[in-house]
Order: C-alpha cells, then sequence, then structure tokens
C-alpha cells in the first residue's frame, strides 16, 4: 500500500494523513476547517477501476462530499451489494482519547482476549463458521466483536495531539492490515470537536502524566482543563446518549468536570473508571480463598480512584457465601487485603518498571461489556459514576465508585441491598472527603467560582498519574 500525504493551505493545521492507494473515496474539494482524519475504503474499489457502473460507488461517493473526508475505510455495511453485512446492526461510533498512548495500544491490539472470554466455543464458532473473522495473533477486543457482539460494525474514531499524530498514523495502519470484518471506519485526528463528532462511547484515556516535583493540585488543574475542553466537545458534536469512560487520571474528579461541561449529555451517562480496582479486589479474594477469580462476586470499589478508594469484603461473596464466612482472618482483610488492592499499581511499577496499561485496557472493556450485558441476577459491578440521589448518604454532586447494576441496555441502577457498617463508613467517609477537597480545587473548571486547594500533605495519588 502507497502512503500519500495531503497537502494544506499554510497556516492550515491539516496534518499528512495515511490515504490507501487503491482507496475508492475521493477527497472533497473545499475543507473550510480543520476535518479530522478520516481512512476509509470501499470494497467496490475493483469495480470502479474497471469502469463498470455501480450504484454502491455513487452512494459511496455522496456519502463522501457529506463527510468532507478519505482514507481506506468505508461504510458499506448496509448496502444491498454487501449481503454478508445485511443482518448487521447500525454503526457505533467509539471515540478514543490518548489513541497512540501504552493503554490504547493494549486496547486495540490485546492477544486472545476474544478467544479467551467470548461467551462462544470454539466448537459453536466453527458451526457457526465464523473462525475466518478471527485472528489469533492479534485481536482488537472492540473491533472483534468483544464487547457488542459479531453482527455490531464499528467506527474507530482515534485522538491524539500534534505530537503524536505520525503514531497515530501508524495505529490506523496496523487497524487497515488486521482485516478486522466488524471495523468499516476509521479516523483519527488532534480536534475533540472533530474526532468526538456523532460518538456513541467515548472513552478518554488521555491525559498529562504527573511530573517529577509536580502538586496534585496542578495535576488537577492542568487535567481538569483537558477534560473541561473534551466535556465542551462532547456536549456539542457527540451523540446526546453517548456514554463516556473517563481513565486518564484524576479519573474521578476529571469525569466530575466532564460533567459539568457537558450540561446537554444525561451526568448519568459518565463513567470513572474503577474496574481496575475491582478486578484486583477480585484476585486477591479468590487467591486467599484457593478459588478461581470468577467465584467472587459483588465485589465493591468505593470511592476515588486513589489510595483512599476502599475495596469492599464486607459485601462480597465467594461461590455465593459472604466474604467473611470464607476468609475468617478479619486482620487480613482490613488491613492486608486493603492495602494490597490499593497499592497494587506501585508493587507492579517497582517488579516491571512500568505502569499498569494492559490490565486497564482489559478493565475498559470489561467496563463497557458491564454496561452493554445484563448483570448477573443479584451481582453487581464497580463504577466511578456521579453521586446526586445516591441512597447511601454519600455526598452529591462528586463522582464516586459504587455498586451498579445494568439491564445491558447501557443504562444502570445502583445497587440497593447493600449493608454498611461503621468499619467500611469511616473508610467511605474518608475517600469521599478527598473527592470533595480535589472539587474545590477545579471549582474554575465546574462553574462553582474560585478554586481553592486544601488536600491534605499525604500523597494518595496512584502510580499511573505520576
Amino acid at each position: 500500500m502507497e502512503i500519500s500525504s495531503a497537502r494544506a493551505p499554510a497556516g492550515s493545521r491539516l496534518l499528512a494523513t495515511p490515504l490507501g492507494a487503491h482507496a475508492a473515496c475521493r477527497r472533497s474539494g473545499q475543507l473550510l476547517r480543520p476535518r479530522r482524519h478520516t481512512v476509509r475504503c470501499s470494497v467496490d474499489a475493483t469495480r470502479q477501476a474497471q469502469g463498470i457502473p455501480s450504484a454502491v460507488a455513487a452512494e459511496a461517493e455522496a456519502a463522501e462530499a457529506r463527510k468532507r473526508a478519505f482514507g481506506v475505510f468505508c461504510t458499506t455495511y448496509d448496502l444491498k451489494a454487501d449481503e454478508k453485512t445485511k443482518s448487521w446492526k447500525k454503526m457505533v461510533n467509539i471515540a478514543v482519547s490518548g489513541a497512540a498512548g501504552m493503554i490504547s495500544n493494549h486496547l486495540l491490539f490485546q492477544s486472545y482476549r476474544f478467544i479467551l472470554s467470548s461467551h462462544f466455543s470454539l466448537a459453536n464458532l466453527e458451526k457457526k463458521k465464523l473462525l475466518s473473522t478471527i485472528h489469533f495473533d492479534t485481536n482488537f477486543q472492540i473491533a472483534a466483536g468483544e464487547v457488542f457482539g459479531l453482527d455490531q460494525p464499528i467506527a474507530l474514531r482515534l485522538l491524539g495531539s500534534e505530537r503524536s499524530f505520525q503514531a497515530l498514523e501508524g495505529v490506523a495502519m496496523e487497524l487497515e492490515d488486521s482485516l478486522y470484518p466488524l471495523l468499516r471506519e476509521v479516523s483519527i485526528g488532534i480536534d475533540p470537536y472533530e474526532v468526538f463528532e456523532d460518538a456513541d462511547w467515548a472513552l478518554l484515556i488521555g491525559a498529562k502524566p504527573r511530573g517529577p516535583g509536580m502538586e496534585r493540585a496542578a495535576l488537577l488543574d492542568i487535567n481538569g482543563q483537558i477534560f473541561a475542553e473534551q466535556g465542551k466537545a462532547l456536549n456539542a458534536v457527540a451523540s446526546k446518549n453517548v456514554k463516556v469512560i473517563v481513565v486518564g487520571n484524576p479519573c474521578n474528579t476529571n469525569a466530575l468536570i466532564c460533567i459539568k461541561n457537558a450540561p446537554n449529555i444525561p451526568a448519568k451517562n459518565f463513567h470513572a473508571l474503577t474496574r481496575l480496582d475491582e478486578n484486583r479486589a477480585k484476585c486477591q479474594l479468590a487467591l486467599k480463598a484457593g478459588v478461581f477469580y470468577d467465584r467472587v462476586s459483588n465485589m465493591t470499589i468505593w470511592g476515588n480512584h486513589s489510595t483512599t478508594q476502599v475495596p469492599d469484603f464486607l459485601n462480597a461473596k465467594i461461590d455465593g457465601r459472604p466474604v467473611k464466612e470464607v476468609i475468617k482472618d478479619t486482620k487480613w482483610l482490613e488491613e492486608e487485603f486493603t492495602l494490597t488492592v490499593q497499592k497494587r499499581g506501585g508493587v507492579l511499577i517497582e517488579k516491571w518498571g512500568r505502569s499498569s496499561a494492559a490490565s486497564t485496557a482489559v478493565s475498559i472493556v470489561d467496563a463497557m461489556k458491564s454496561l452493554v450485558t445484563p448483570t448477573p441476577e443479584g451481582d453487581w459491578f464497580s463504577s466511578g459514576v456521579y453521586t446526586t440521589g445516591n441512597p447511601y448518604g454519600i455526598a452529591e454532586d462528586i463522582v464516586f465508585s459504587m455498586p451498579c447494576r445494568s439491564k445491558g441496555d447501557g443504562d444502570y441502577e445502583l445497587a440497593t441491598d447493600v449493608e454498611i457498617d461503621d468499619f467500611l463508613w469511616e473508610r467511605i467517609k474518608k475517600t469521599e472527603a478527598e473527592l470533595l477537597a480535589e472539587k474545590k480545587c477545579v471549582a474554575h473548571l465546574t462553574g462553582d467560582g474560585i478554586a481553592f486547594c486544601d488536600l491534605v500533605n499525604e500523597d494518595t495519588m496512584l502510580p499511573g498519574e505520576m
């Protein structure tokens, strides 16, 4: 495949974009503003090259004129000429910020995840003649059908920066070369107002890491400005029912900033990622009990995605029994278990020399699946969500991890059949106080007046924020 560059007028921010040599779609003549860099191709390109008339080509060209984009992916799933796609659903648009970073890299190209965790057995896959759609070497989780199913076409909108744009081109090229049948469109760009257009899901991964000597208040302000802008962009151009998962740290307060800057999107649609913390807690309980981790249920992470987070062993279950009936070592539960979960990321960095990008990517997929798959009867999952109206007595107007249940429609309800004792409540109040203090630090970004930061001296940041 050849690579060509789009030449922009002097002063334009339009950057070089990979263009498939056999792309059927043509670039629109007038670009009135920097557009998202979209790469698409038509399955009908060969017919056009041979001069064969095609209604498909005409429709693709009309769609191209409307979108004013170009490239190596075309949305052909709903065209009559493409027999295999007639039963497919309407395409889902997924925007990913920080798309050239390590977490996104694992999210986009994680090996064998679909094979290992799919509800389909290999025997059933053979019966359904689906083996041809599976790539055993590098399996892109979302495009391979992991989250939304094997009849759900996907469009990926990848957001980066001017500095990372060349890396984004490389990501797009690898997505091309992977030949995922469900992946029908890939866009890359540096303008959130372009990349977030019509997004059904937004995975906000990109954030500035904490530098040497940087105070937490400074990081809150710097990243807060990023997420304020992204919240405004989502409010302006995304689907009004877009589901947003904030991964960039400090993710709880960044999610709150997004909510406040996106008044037209329901606050309930925003989530701060605490699923990795839940997964870590399940693993530790399983190890202690001598069972596999799928025997652990009803695991809640309460509060902030920081070392004040509260892994809840009081309500968790192993094989349907309360954890405290299975693991009778209360001292271990209250001390070692809690500290291990809170500081797991730091230990991983000490062992491996890098942060937990791979397991974070897995937890993003788990979080999405929890919203589009009905929660098993009696179980729940953890997510950082907006507290206003919560039944637990937690302070309102912050984003706080709590136990949630979903009917599989992308929405959720808070679980009410939970027990909170004095030990648990004391720790919930501590993490609540931290989030309220963080909220004061970003008041200038949430419309709550002048920022005032009085965070405690204790450093509760997780390693991934540093």
